[in-house]
């Protein structure tokens, strides 16, 4: 599997695109002062980021204009990974940069949210307003007790309540966590419970699909099963009072308060993200406050190229990572746009409309969603007014070619659109979108700025024009400070940095083109990543195994060639029991409401038994390999199998399939 020699070239930008992007000024402004090479354009500018690192990283606080109240004393200390030390002695805070805008006289009045829901109304927030209300919560949140190092959790979808809880939050230097409300009790536990969240925001429930789904006892059982809870802040998007001892948001919002930003060290604490290996539970991911300040600043600001003019939108919800990075467009001066609802109610063709109405000018949203119009021959230019938009970026799982081909027939033929990938484990992106560069069918633009992103081989060596796993060989500032809970970091480097030490190896399979292009492969592990959340396998089994009908449970997740995801789920039956229509409902209502919708299997299939390592393991990567079409010789040792004979039907399934 290589990329093509040569793929279509679909979208290039003009010398005055070029000239006007932001990228394009930082590189002659920083060959002034920096000593960057003033040509041979993105690619010289590359190499030198990630060959002069410390100065790269340097440079960007500068042109961002970063406010340290303190110092530092230089960019990179200790340069290891896991634990490299970024501008120590520095202190900050994300969420005074992140309302900036709201200083400036021109600007205050002007939205920095707008807040869209099914029902196609628009709310604008001001950044003014953002301001005043986040001043407002992060007193009030220091009146509860509430310290820098504390966890705030929120239970909420994605509403500008939301936003102002997570900048609040960061303004006291306390630690933000969230989960949308489509997760189930268990999942939300398995993620809270391991933080220890002092405060929980919550909504009594929320709007999908054109229908109203209560969420009060879910929130009953998140305040009996979380005991640090000092205060529960109730959000009522359904029109419900508060609850018996939760605090009501409107009167924690309502004064007229100056924010009080604690300024913490570079390296603070900023949020905790959950990811997920396949087995235990789900990693409890640390970003820290300048780490992410700065890898956002430069992603958003150069990459995407932002600007007060632009508005920004991404369709996510408060569980993914994309949410957060949404955010922080505020850091730009963008107007972010936030809609809460069904990617495709009332129809396929929702998210054009909400781009239509909020003038939109960065689209972002999954690859899965663009196949989802294609497929059903949706026209969004011919329907919508949405000739404001200059990008379209996707992420989730890799864009195919067609959908490419899609986005520049249905959309606009001078479109940029931004394949971009990246992870929960950085909150950002290794590669995607450059405005400089031009769009090659099926491609990402290129390794992004600050990045060493590299293929290798599995014996470690770099490889071009070839597929390799993705492995990054130099320190980023976003990278996780840790894992919580990990208190001997034995987790946090299991996760990325046991195939190759030092090196973060990240679970893609890529391409790195002569070109410095990028092509995805899809995941090389067998984390479950459907629509761009990612759920490990354990907890599937957690909540299946449950039922006394299933003895045990494989699930795996494929990426497929025309851009879909199919996740079956393979289940060994109790004796007696009998995969009939009612166990198949039972399963899919069991997932839905215990984990999320977006994890319920295509099929259940009924298996003789479930194939494990010797040391008790499920086979899930093999497993994954055969379904893909992998020779059962190249897929797995089956000396190292328990019952290797179980393999054949994976086999046979394989062949069916293709």
């Amino acid at each position: 599997m290589t990329a093509a020699a040569s793929p279509a070239l679909l979208w290039q930008p003009g010398p005055e695109r070029i000239a006007a992007a932001s990228v394009t000024r930082f590189q002659a402004w920083a060959a002034e002062r920096y000593d960057a090479p003033a040509e041979g354009g993105y690619a010289a500018l590359h190499r030198w980021s990630v060959d002069h690192l410390d100065t790269f990283w340097a440079a960007i606080a500068d042109w961002f204009g970063v406010r340290f109240s303190t110092p530092y004393e230089r960019v990179l200390g200790a340069r290891a990974m896991p634990g490299a030390e970024w501008f120590p002695g520095a202190t900050l805070n994300y969420a005074e940069h992140a309302l900036r805008s709201a200083e400036d006289p021109a600007r205050a009045h002007e939205p920095a949210l707008l807040h869209v829901d099914e029902t196609a109304e628009t709310t604008p927030v001001s950044w003014t307003e953002l301001r005043r209300q986040v001043g407002s919560l992060a007193e009030q949140l220091r009146a509860l007790g509430v310290r820098p190092g504390d966890r705030v959790s929120g239970y909420l979808p994605n509403i500008p309540q939301a936003v102002t809880a997570l900048l609040a939050t960061a303004a006291v230097g306390a630690v933000w966590t969230s989960c949308a409300p489509d997760f189930g009790a268990r999942s939300v536990l398995d993620r809270f419970q391991q933080v220890e969240p002092v405060v929980l925001f919550t909504v009594d429930g929320y709007r999908y699909g054109g229908k109203e789904h209560d969420r009060t006892e879910t929130v009953a059982e998140l305040r009996r099963e979380l005991p640090t809870l000092r205060a529960v802040v109730h959000i009522p998007l359904l029109g419900t009072p508060a609850p018996e001892g939760a605090l009501d948001w409107s009167a924690l919002t309502a004064a007229d308060t100056e924010p009080v930003f604690e300024q913490v060290p570079f390296a603070h604490p900023l949020w905790v993200l959950y990811s997920s290996g396949t087995t235990g539970l789900p990693k409890a991911i640390v970003q820290s406050q300048g780490g992410i300040l700065l890898e956002h600043f430069k992603q958003l600001g150069l990459h995407c190229d932002l600007t007060p003019e632009d508005r920004f939108f991404w369709y996510t919800s408060t569980g993914w990572m994309m949410w957060n990075f949404l955010v922080s467009g505020l850091l730009t001066g963008a107007t972010v746009v936030l809609y809460d609802g069904s990617p495709g109610y009332p129809a396929v063709d929702a998210q054009w409309g909400i781009v239509e109405r909020t003038g939109t000018t960065f689209f972002g949203t999954s690859a899965a969603y663009v196949m989802a119009c294609r497929k059903a021959d949706a026209h969004p230019a011919r329907d919508h007014d949405i000739s404001r938009v200059q990008c379209v970026a996707t992420t989730g799982s890799p864009l195919p070619p067609d959908g490419f081909s899609w986005l520049h027939d249905e959309v606009a033929d001078d479109l940029w659109i931004a394949s971009v990938s990246g992870g929960t484990d950085v909150c950002s992106c290794f590669a995607g979108a450059v405005p400089t560069l031009p769009v090659h069918l099926g491609e990402l633009q290129a390794a992004c700025l600050g990045t060493s992103l590299q293929a290798w081989n599995a014996q470690g060596e770099p490889v071009v024009g070839e597929v390799g796993e993705l492995v990054v060989t130099a320190p980023m500032p976003s990278m996780p400070i840790r894992f919580w809970n990990d208190p001997d970091g034995s987790r946090y480097r299991d996760s990325y940095f046991e195939m190759f030490p030092g090196v973060w190896r990240h679970g893609d399979w890529i391409t790195l083109t002569d070109r410095g292009s990028v092509v995805i492969h899809g995941r090389s592990d067998s984390t479950l990543n459907r629509q761009g959340v990612r759920m490990g396998s354990a907890d599937i089994y957690e909540a299946v195994e449950r039922l006394p009908e299933i003895r045990e449970s494989l699930v795996i997740g494929l990426e497929e060639p025309d851009g879909g995801y199919w996740m079956p789920l393979f289940v060994h039956l109790a004796e007696g029991a009998a995969l009939d229509d009612t166990l198949r409902a039972r399963v899919t209502q069991t997932i839905r409401q215990q984990l999320s919708p977006r994890h319920v299997p295509d099929e259940i299939i009924a298996v003789p038994a479930i194939p494990h390592t010797l040391t008790g393991k499920r086979l899930e990567v093999p497993v994954k390999r055969l379904l893909q079409g992998a020779a059962l010789d190249t897929a797995v040792n089956t000396g190292s199998v328990d019952h290797p004979e179980l393999l054949s039907f994976y086999v046979r399934l394989a062949r069916e399939r293709h």
